[in-house]
């Protein structure tokens, strides 16, 4: 767990449709992230889609709310497994769930890939996301 304890940047995040394979930057090529890791155990992830801009209307605060993802929880490794047992989240039907990451560390960043899960905020379509961590 030391080598994951720290604060990283989000790089690139790619959401694979788990039917078709095919992969998007549904975040936009440019997405915003932090994921901070304590050594203690703590997991904590907030992403948003780049280009968000401060909402003025109702549409615009549920487009504001579909555009990003945030929840924390504690987590152990097992393996090139990440398990995060979730406590809170921007998506209430998050917490209380287990929520397992498959990672390796290469060239100083941590690539993250998630298992296929439906998505709320890309209309319930199963997707795994497929993140780049930079460590700052």
């Amino acid at each position: 767990m030391e080598a994951l304890a720290g604060s990283w940047k989000l790089v690139s995040c790619l959401m694979e449709d788990a039917e078709t394979k095919e992969q998007k930057p549904l975040w936009g090529e440019a997405p915003n992230g932090r994921l901070v890791l304590t050594a203690g155990g703590r997991w904590i992830a907030v992403q948003t889609a780049e280009g968000r801009k401060p909402p003025k209307t109702a549409d615009e605060r549920i487009a504001a709310f579909l555009s990003m993802l945030a929840y924390s929880g504690t987590y152990r490794v097992e393996g090139n497994a990440i398990v995060i047992d979730v406590d809170i989240a921007w998506d209430e039907s998050w917490v209380g769930t287990k929520q397992v990451r498959y990672f390796r560390i290469e060239g100083g960043e941590l690539h993250i890939e998630a298992a296929p899960q439906p998505m709320a905020n890309f209309g319930g379509k199963t997707l795994r996301a497929l993140l780049v961590w930079k460590k700052e």
